[in-house]
Order: structure tokens, then sequence, then C-alpha cells
């Protein structure tokens, strides 16, 4: 009996302990997936947009795995690099929340049409029907235009003049454009640079290298950076061509600033490859293709952040 009453107690003591235990014990972290859009880029952190929830803010670390998922049944996943998770794309989170609230990103996973319109939308390759038929008025314009210098041949000297005072508008506008962005938009624009390139050429020459470098050295010092890439090219050769170019060059300066910049991949959104889209100047002339065949980039800061 006294035996029988002894294992009786011990196992009701083992229970008890293992209560306590069980009770006291910390919440093992759980991995949580989440579906929204990326609203915004800040530093090694992103804002995803879930519909009828507050915006969750998502954390990139070193660790993270961002991936492209293939095949009808999406059972692949192509490995991507983080600069892709741009503005507009739609992904899934997988991950645990740290005590700031913040999603730490174990996974991020995104189908490759839904980063393709992205990145078109980024690149203005989506017109709307106001710019369509704002391009058709133009070409009508140009006609025109055309027509009244064949009729015209005496007054071309007059008329190459006036193209070179619209050129400067267009200049003037750009910078105006460059400067509401910086004032209306949700970044700050706290310092920039443009890469120029040879015809046909992606190679970025040493000069430049040494700008980027510089640049990359103000960026350090700004609070949550963001550095922004956009290549252009001229307009002679095919669309097709062009839109390559613009790629290629923006991914040199992209490689750049990650190499001899030391800028990490969570401060730099996707290259945007801006095709022949905002020419600086004419392509009629070799030095107006020289303008047009660059690469701007910027500092960019969250205006959450500056306080503005």
């Amino acid at each position: 009996m006294k035996i029988r009453s002894t294992l009786k107690f011990a196992t009701l003591l083992a229970l008890v302990v293992a209560a306590v235990v069980l009770t006291t014990h910390p919440a093992i972290a759980q991995s949580t997936k989440i579906q929204g859009v990326i609203d915004g880029r800040s530093g090694a952190t992103m804002s995803l947009q879930i519909a009828g929830s507050p915006d969750t803010t998502v954390l990139l670390t070193d660790s993270t795995e961002v991936g492209e998922v293939e095949g009808v049944f999406h059972g692949r996943t192509k490995q991507m690099p983080m600069t892709a998770l741009i503005p507009g794309l739609p992904v899934q989170v997988s991950g645990t929340f740290n005590p700031q609230n913040q999603m730490v990103a174990d996974s991020v996973k995104f189908k490759g049409s839904d980063l393709k319109a992205a990145m078109d939308a980024q690149a203005g390759l989506q017109p709307t029907m106001q710019k369509v038929a704002a391009n058709s008025a133009q070409i009508q314009q140009t006609e025109a235009q055309v027509a009244a210098q064949k009729a015209a041949l005496e007054a071309q000297q007059a008329q190459l003049t006036e193209e070179q005072q619209k050129i400067a508008a267009n200049k003037a506008a750009i910078a105006a454009d460059n400067k509401r962005f910086g004032e209306l938009g949700q970044y700050n624009i706290l310092g920039e640079t443009t890469v120029y390139f040879g015809n046909g050429k992606v190679n970025v020459e040493p000069q430049y290298q040494a700008e980027l470098v510089k640049l990359a050295q103000q960026a350090k010092g700004i609070t949550a950076y963001i550095i922004q890439v956009q290549g252009y090219a001229s307009a002679v050769g095919s669309a097709a061509l062009n839109q390559k170019l613009s790629s290629e060059r923006a991914s040199a300066v992209t490689a750049v600033l990650e190499q001899k910049g030391q800028i990490p991949l969570t401060n730099m959104l996707a290259p945007g490859a801006m095709g022949t889209s905002n020419q600086v100047d004419s392509d009629k002339t070799a030095e107006g293709q020289a303008e047009n065949r660059r690469v701007v980039v910027r500092i960019l800061q969250n205006k959450g952040i500056a306080g503005t």
C-alpha cells in the first residue's frame, strides 16, 4: 500500500510540474503568412497594403528568401534579387512578428506576371487614354509642321531656332516635374547624379563610378534611405533594343552601387527600364542622342521618416 501511495504521489507531482511549465513557458513564435501589395519601401522595411486591414510593416533581412513562383500550380520557385520588391507588386510573405509588431520576413513570393505588371507601371508603359489622345494630337501637330517646312524652305532657320526653344522648354519642364515629385510625392529627393553612356554601350565609365561611390557615401548618412535607379535610351534603333539597353544600363549602375558603394540590396529599388520615355533632348542630333543615353540615380527618403 505504501508503494502504491508513493507512486500515486509521484505521478501527481509530475503532472503538477508539467502544468506549471506549460503555463509559464513563453509562447513559441508561430510562422504567419500574409498577402498584400507593396505600397512603399523605407530602408530595410517595406509597407504592405492588405485589403480590409491596416498596412503591415515587413522587415527584410539578409536571410530573407525572395522567389518568383513558376508552373501551372506554382509548384516551383525561382530565386530573385531583393531589388525586385517594388511598389505595386502583390506578394505573399511568410515570417514571424517581432516585439515592434513588424513581420520579420523569412520568405517573400510573387508571380512573374505580377512583377512585369508592376515594372511596366513604374516605367510608364501602360498609358492612359488621355496620354494616347495627347500623343495622337502631338503626331498630328508634328505632321503639320513637316508639311509647313516643305512648303517654306526659306523659313527653315527660323523653325530650327523655334525647335531649340522647345527643347529648352522641355528640359525645364522635366526639371520641374522632378522637383514636383520631390515636393509632392511620397519621397524627398536628397541627392541625384546622372551617368551617360556611349551609343549601344552599357558599361559604366570610371569617372561615373567615382560619382556613384560619392553618392553612396552621401546616402549612408541619411536615415532609412532608398536608392532609385532609372535607365534611359535614345530613340535610335528599335523599341525592343532601346528597352533592353535601358535595362542593362540601370543594372550596371546598380552593380556599381552595390559592389563599390557598399549599398545593400535591401535599400535599392529594382533598376527601372524606362526605354525612350522622358527624352531630355532631340534625337535628331548626335548631341541630343548622347543626352538621352543616361541613367538617373536618386537618393530618396520617405516623408514620414523625414517628418515633412
